[in-house]
């Protein structure tokens, strides 16, 4: 049977950050992810996550403008002395917390200013840096594809695009983001996908679509899928990263017993 993380920047919010720790736990997660924690002390992050007793199965490394609508750092020429120091602070929240990844988010780097093949070499040098960095924390550095509906321009979009430019980075230590929601927009076929990329996929995330809801709100068929990864052997959690519909412990029935 599937395990489940959830994602507490988006679910359980009718508790204080630090009391979602808990909260996900009475609710059946054995793991959180957390998508920009750097304005809560480490020690306090650290305190919850063993008082709840979860593992974290994702961070993002800061992203600069990105939270407020500018392009982010990660594939912005010119930047990379900004995503540099993001990863060194992240650095210390995965060295205590010992988060199972660390996220990049590409943003939406403009094309006007500059070509596509410039951000993608930016992108692929500033992977590597996040790979090299990471390695001895025992963390996996990912990318991920976003689809273009709900983030018009964003420079990743499709499941070969993620892999193609953590081939061109070249480390060893990246894998990519695969987000259900993302890729049944831009692509369906999740199981297939799955199925061929499951050793180069570092976590999985999912919400229904269309709305980015709780499964069960829109097309997808979740007991399907989540039976098809329990078989295929995939050893991770599975990151529920979704808006819910109401309160959260009342948006779970799709989770097994």
């Amino acid at each position: 049977m599937p395990r489940f993380s959830s994602n507490v920047s988006m679910m359980f919010l009718e508790y204080d950050i630090l009391d979602r720790f808990q909260a996900a736990r009475n609710a059946g997660f054995g793991a959180i992810e957390i998508q920009f924690p750097y304005d809560i002390p480490v020690a306090d992050l650290l305190i919850a996550k063993e008082d709840a007793g979860v593992d974290i199965t994702v961070l993002n490394v800061g992203a600069g403008d990105l939270t407020s609508g500018g392009p982010g750092i990660a594939a912005v020429p010119g930047r990379e002395d900004h995503f540099k120091a993001a990863v060194e602070e992240a650095y210390e929240y995965a060295a205590t917390l010992k988060p199972i990844t660390m996220n990049v988010l590409s943003g939406w780097p403009s094309m006007e200013e500059f070509s596509r093949e410039q951000c993608l070499d930016v992108l692929a040098s500033n992977l590597n840096y996040a790979a090299a960095a990471f390695d001895d924390t025992g963390t996996t550095v990912l990318t991920e594809a976003v689809n273009n509906q709900d983030r018009p321009g964003y420079l990743i979009n499709r499941t070969a695009e993620a892999l193609d430019v953590i081939d061109r980075a070249g480390h060893a230590n990246l894998k990519i983001e695969y987000d259900l929601y993302h890729m049944q927009i831009m692509e369906g076929d999740l199981v297939n996908t799955l199925r061929e990329n499951l050793n180069r996929i570092g976590n999985i995330q999912f919400a229904d679509t269309p709305g980015r809801h709780e499964p069960g709100t829109g097309e997808i068929n979740f007991p399907y899928i989540f039976e098809a990864i329990d078989d295929m052997g995939w050893e991770g959690y599975l990151s529920a990263e979704y808006n819910p519909s109401g309160r959260t412990e009342d948006t779970l029935s799709w989770m097994p017993e």
